[in-house]
């Protein structure tokens, strides 16, 4: 009887592929095998990369600023041409009583 504490047994068995079959695999010319141990060490910002994190985060939003602040400047001219010049071609227009 199965009361639900014993672990269920996997039903397909994992293949085991040797090493020397995954190399003849890989003759590719595209594929480049780097040997070797790959490290990466992770830690916690100080104070002064913290606050250059920030310097760094404050000159992108101020770049995105000034992008965003001249192509007002571009557009509001053109718009406001458009609508003089909608307004001199709606004084000249004939009128239809």
């Amino acid at each position: 009887m199965d009361d639900g504490k014993t672990p269920e047994r996997p039903r397909v068995e994992p293949e085991i592929i040797p090493p020397d079959r995954t190399r003849s695999a890989r003759r590719d010319p595209s594929y480049v095998e780097m040997g070797g141990t790959h490290r990466v060490f992770v830690t916690r910002i100080g104070p002064l990369g913290g606050a250059l994190l920030l310097l760094v985060i404050a000159v992108f939003v101020a770049a995105g600023g000034l992008l965003l602040f001249g192509a007002l400047l571009i557009w509001l001219p053109l718009v406001a041409l458009i609508l003089i010049i909608g307004a001199i071609t709606a004084l000249f227009r004939p009128r239809r009583w």
